[in-house]
C-alpha cells in the first residue's frame, strides 16, 4: 500500500521494530515540501564555553581524549558535570530484583570538536568517523563492568531538542538495567525472527523509502516513522553491536550521517534534532545476536508530543514516509 499526501485519508501502520502503531494523518499538515522548523538552531560563533579548547579546567574530569595526551585535541570524552547516574556508588553485584536499586551508572559527554561554532555536520567524514570510534572505545571500557547492561549513545542538537550547551557534543549513559524501549524492540524483533527465520532490519530496505546509500550503509525513512522526516541509517551487513564498528566503516558511516544532517538542515530550516544509536545489550547471548541489528535514528524536532501520544503510546505523523523520503532524496547538497 503506497500512500502519499495526494491521498489525505488517514492510515495506521504497525511499527514492527517497537511493536506499536503510528497514525498517518496528512490532513493535519501542509505539503511535505513545506515543512520547516519554527525554531532553527542559531549558534553564536563568538561564544566561548567550558567545552572549548583551552577551557578544559572548567569541565568535569576527563576520561580520555583523541589524540591521547595531545593539548591540540580533536575529541574529548569527559564525565557529565550533572550526571543522571552516579559512578561513585557501590557497583551492584547482582542483576536487579524487585522495584528499587541504587542509581549506579555512568553518564559521559563526548565533545566532538574543540572549536565552538563548528558542528558535527561541518566536519569531514574522517573526523565524524573519529567520533564514532570514540563511542566504540568508551562502550568497550564500560562493558568491563559486569553490572552495566546497556549503553545509550545520543545527541541533542538545539535547546528545544534538550541540549543545554550549544558547543557540539553528544552523550553516553551506561545503565545497570535494560530499558523498556530496548526490551520491547528485542521482543518484537525476536517474534519476527521466530516467524520468518530472518532479521527484520536486514530486510527493511525499500526503494520508495530509500534516501541514499553507500557500500556498507543505507539511509531511509522507516515504513512506520514515528516522527515527520525521521531518518534511519542502517548497516547493510548484519551486526548486533554498534561498538564492533571498525575505523574504516566508521568513516563511511560518517559520510552518510553528514549527508543526512545536511539534507535535513537545508530542507527543514536547520531544525533542532536528536539522534540515538540503537544497539544490543552488552551481554547478549548467542541467540539474541541472530535477530538484533543496530541502527541510528535521527529525529528532527518539528512537532510536539501531546496528551494523545502520552496517553496511548501511539504517535500521529502528518507526513507519509514515502513523501518524506522523496523530498529528502531530491535535496541537492552543495559540494
Amino acid at each position: 500500500m503506497a500512500s502519499s499526501s495526494e491521498n489525505a485519508n488517514p492510515e495506521l501502520r504497525k511499527d514492527a521494530v517497537w511493536n506499536r502503531w503510528v497514525i498517518f494523518s496528512p490532513a493535519r499538515a501542509k505539503r511535505p515540501s513545506d515543512f520547516k522548523s519554527k525554531s532553527p538552531t542559531d549558534p553564536n560563533p563568538n561564544q566561548q564555553c567550558p567545552f572549548c579548547i583551552g577551557h578544559e579546567h572548567e569541565c568535569a574530569p576527563e576520561i580520555f581524549r583523541v589524540p591521547p595526551r595531545d593539548p591540540n585535541w580533536k575529541i574529548r570524552v569527559i564525565q557529565n558535570l550533572y550526571p543522571a547516574l552516579s559512578r561513585t556508588l557501590p557497583e551492584p553485584q547482582h542483576a536487579p530484583s524487585g522495584s528499587l536499586q541504587t542509581g549506579f551508572g555512568f553518564h559521559d559527554v563526548v565533545i566532538e570538536t574543540p572549536v565552538h561554532p563548528v558542528h558535527l555536520s561541518d566536519l569531514p567524514p574522517t573526523e565524524i568517523g573519529r567520533v564514532f570510534v570514540a563511542y566504540t572505545e568508551r562502550i568497550q571500557q564500560l562493558a568491563s563492568h559486569k553490572s552495566i547492561q546497556y549503553v545509550q549513545v545520543f545527541k541533542n542538537h538545539g535547546a528545544s531538542a534538550g541540549a543545554s550547551m550549544s558547543h557540539s557534543h553528544s552523550q553516553m549513559m551506561a545503565l545497570p538495567i535494560i530499558p523498556p524501549s530496548v526490551s520491547a524492540r528485542l521482543a518484537s524483533m525476536k517474534d519476527h525472527f521466530d516467524q520468518t527465520g530472518k532479521c527484520f532490519i536486514c530486510k527493511i530496505q525499500r526503494e520508495d523509502l530509500l534516501i541514499d546509500s553507500s557500500t556498507n550503509f543505507f539511509s531511509l525513512v522507516p515504513f512506520a516513522a514515528t516522527f515527520p522526516f525521521e531518518i534511519w541509517i542502517v548497516p547493510r551487513y548484519h551486526s548486533a553491536h554498534f561498538h564492533e564498528l571498525d575505523a574504516e566503516k566508521a568513516v563511511e558511516l560518517g559520510g552518510l550521517l553528514k549527508l543526512m544532517l545536511r539534507k535535513m538542515s537545508l530542507q527543514l530550516n536547520n531544525p533542532p534534532f536528536n539522534y540515538m544509536i540503537h544497539t544490543s545489550p552488552l551481554h547478549s547471548n548467542g541467540s539474541e545476536l541472530a535477530y538484533t541489528h543496530w541502527f541510528i535514528q535521527i529525529v528532527p524536532q518539528l512537532i510536539g508530543i501531546a496528551g494523545f501520544e502520552l496517553g496511548t503510546g501511539c504517535y500521529i505523523n502528518p507526513v507519509f514516509p514515502e513523501d518524506a523520503a522523496k523530498v529528502l532524496r531530491e535535496v541537492k547538497v552543495p559540494e
